[in-house]
């Protein structure tokens, strides 16, 4: 739960700084041009796809933050599954919270992106959360160990009979 408050908290800070500090006409440049503080404002998902479908995305994060809250997050016991689990929070609510609370409207509101990778989509720190949560329960997903059923509780199978030797 400490991540998740936690990347909620950097990823709203970040937001409300980016548009009180960032010019979207004069975009400054980090690290040699390898990051733009590009500010736009996204009304739709990823790569601003489903512009049109902004209450559609409110209503899945809001049942995806409740089913994770709900149903996963009290199921988890690894460390590695919580990170993953609180970082997941973390970009739902944060994205949400654009939603619910920017203009133009409740369940319109259009999300505040401004972090630019070279040819590749402007994004928010919600943004990396969730990608950081997608990446992080793949890796935990292929290298964790599975339990090992146990062979001397299965039932044995019937030995097969051959010539009787009397």
């Amino acid at each position: 739960m400490l991540i998740a408050l936690a990347g909620l908290a950097l990823d709203q800070v970040t937001k409300a700084m980016a548009v009180a500090w960032l010019d979207p006409m004069n975009p400054p440049k980090i690290l040699g041009g390898l990051i733009t503080f590009q500010l736009i404002r996204n009304p739709g998902a990823a790569f601003s796809m489903g512009e049109n479908a902004t209450v559609l995305f409110a209503v899945l994060a809001i049942v995806a933050l409740v089913v994770v809250s709900v149903w996963l997050a009290p199921k988890v016991t690894a460390r590695t599954w919580a990170i993953a689990t609180g970082l997941l929070l973390a970009g739902v609510a944060g994205n949400l919270t654009d939603r619910l609370f920017r203009p133009p409207g409740v369940m319109r509101g259009h999300v505040v992106d401004f972090i630019q990778l070279p040819y590749f989509a402007i994004v928010n720190v919600a943004d990396i959360c969730l990608t950081s949560a997608a990446v992080t329960m793949v890796i935990v997903s292929l290298i964790s160990e599975r339990p090992k059923s146990d062979v001397s509780a299965a039932p044995k199978a019937p030995e097969e009979s051959g010539p009787s030797q009397a």
